[in-house]
C-alpha cells in the first residue's frame, strides 16, 4: 500500500488523480470504480450515497451517482465512457462504508467501458500513481493525517 500525504493509495489500482477516482479492471473487462481515501477524507462523514443503477449509460467525466456529507455534495465521476452494469446497493443503507473501506467494500459502481484501450492511457497506477497523487494533494493542500 502506497501513501500520498498520509492518504492510502493501493498501488494495484488505476487512478484518475484529479477526480479522486480509482479503477479496478476485472478479468471480464468490467471496471469497478470508487472514490479514493483522499476523497472520503475531504468529504468527512458520508451521510448519503446514491449510485446510478445498472443499465444507465455514462460518459467520461459525468456522474455515476452522488455522495453527500455534512461538508460536501457531489458526483463520483466516470473515468471512462460505458454502461453501468452494477451498483453497490449496500451504500444505500450504510453510506459510511465509503469512509471505512473506500477501496474494497466501498466500491461505487461497475462499468463496462466502450473504449477502454483509448481511455485507460489517462489513468495511472503503481509508483506513478503514488507520485502523481502526492504532487496533486500537495498542490491542493490536502493531507489525510489528522487536522
Amino acid at each position: 500500500m502506497g501513501t500520498a500525504n498520509n492518504c492510502n493509495v493501493p498501488e494495484d489500482l488505476l487512478y484518475w488523480v484529479r477526480e479522486h477516482v480509482w479503477v479496478r479492471p476485472g478479468d471480464d473487462g468490467v471496471l469497478t470504480i470508487g472514490m479514493t481515501d483522499a476523497a472520503q477524507h475531504l468529504a468527512g462523514i458520508i451521510v448519503t450515497a446514491t449510485p446510478k443503477k445498472a443499465g444507465q449509460k455514462v460518459r467520461k467525466g459525468r456522474s455515476t451517482g452522488t455522495v453527500e456529507s455534512g461538508k460536501w455534495v457531489g458526483p463520483i465521476k466516470a473515468p471512462v465512457t460505458g454502461e453501468i452494469v452494477g451498483s453497490n446497493d449496500a451504500l444505500l443503507t450504510d453510506p459510511k462504508i465509503l469512509n471505512r473501506d473506500p477501496y474494497d467494500e466501498g466500491w461505487f459502481v461497475k462499468i463496462k467501458p466502450v473504449n477502454w484501450d483509448a481511455e485507460k492511457d489517462e489513468l495511472v497506477t503503481g509508483a506513478q500513481a503514488v507520485a502523481d497523487y502526492t504532487a496533486f494533494l500537495q498542490e491542493q493542500g490536502i493531507d489525510c493525517g489528522g487536522e
